[in-house]
């Protein structure tokens, strides 16, 4: 039986981080950059691409310190804020605008399904931002919540 990983290690952020932008690299995608959270939300790793704008930062690290605090992907915040966006509009404000609700936040779950991080990729499409974290986080050993990429556009 394998160890259960406890908690997110700067190997696992790296890991996540160098392999979203090789993902990146080989679907040809804009410029590119990636966040990876510990589960109390403190930053592990960051890289941005050459030519990234300048918000990049921001953005990557709103994704994933949303899914963080509502405990759900940045997919599933978008949702959330065109079903209840009274509710949004309110964890914008308690967020201080940190919240980021588009997709490109993924969960990364242990062995035993408990949260030890999040990625946060953005630089091309939501969809092809999440395509990367997800396949990033499996590449580390860990789990990618949601499990399920979304199609290429």
């Amino acid at each position: 039986m394998a160890d259960v990983v406890h908690f997110l290690t700067l190997a696992h952020a790296g890991r996540i981080v160098d392999e979203s932008l090789a993902v990146a690299r080989a679907m040809n995608l804009n410029p590119m950059s990636v966040a990876v959270l510990d589960a109390g939300g403190q930053l592990v790793a960051f890289k941005r691409e050459d030519n990234s704008s300048i918000l990049r930062f921001e953005v990557a690290f709103g994704k994933a310190w949303g899914s963080l605090g509502m405990g759900r992907s940045s997919r599933g915040l978008e949702q959330m804020a065109k079903d209840r966006p009274h509710f949004a509009n309110s964890l914008a404000a308690a967020s201080l605008g940190r919240l980021v609700p588009v997709a490109g936040g993924v969960l990364i779950r242990n062995s035993d399904k408990r949260v030890i991080g999040a990625v946060g990729v953005t630089g091309d499409t939501s969809d092809n931002d999440e395509i990367c974290a997800i396949r990033a986080i499996k590449s580390a050993g860990l789990a990618p919540d949601p499990e399920k990429e979304p199609e290429k556009k």
